[in-house]
């Protein structure tokens, strides 16, 4: 599996963003997929995760109720809809593709995309 990460940009506090990531290769709908984020000078942290059917989601403490993420495994693609976006919101996202349904807020992923950059300004 492949995944490519795009949508990031440079947006005000208070503003919202739209992250997708684009999946190749067989059976997309087989995997977990999860959005983790790292700051500079930062470990990489968890931001949320769907189960594969996506009927299950999982987000970080930080992002609940701000952040949304969802699939459509007909396109092969999951989102993180961003919005309330603050400055410590700042980061390198990157989306990750896991078999195992289990675990998913550790970075112990199959798969990882190449990362998109969010800015948020104050």
């Amino acid at each position: 599996v492949q995944l490519q990460a795009s949508g990031g940009g440079l947006v005000q506090a208070g503003g919202s963003l739209r992250l997708s990531c684009s999946a190749s290769g067989r059976n997309f709908s087989s995997y977990a997929m999860g959005w983790f984020r790292q700051a500079p000078g930062k470990e990489r942290e968890f931001v949320a995760a769907i189960s594969w059917s996506g009927a299950a989601t999982f987000y970080a403490d930080s992002v609940k109720g701000r952040f949304t993420i969802s699939r459509d495994n007909a396109k092969n693609t999951v989102y993180l809809q961003m919005y309330s976006l603050k400055p410590e919101d700042t980061a390198v996202y990157y989306c990750a593709a896991r078999l195992l349904p289990s675990r998913l807020e550790y970075d112990e992923y199959d798969y990882w995309g190449q990362g998109t950059e969010v800015t948020v300004s104050s």
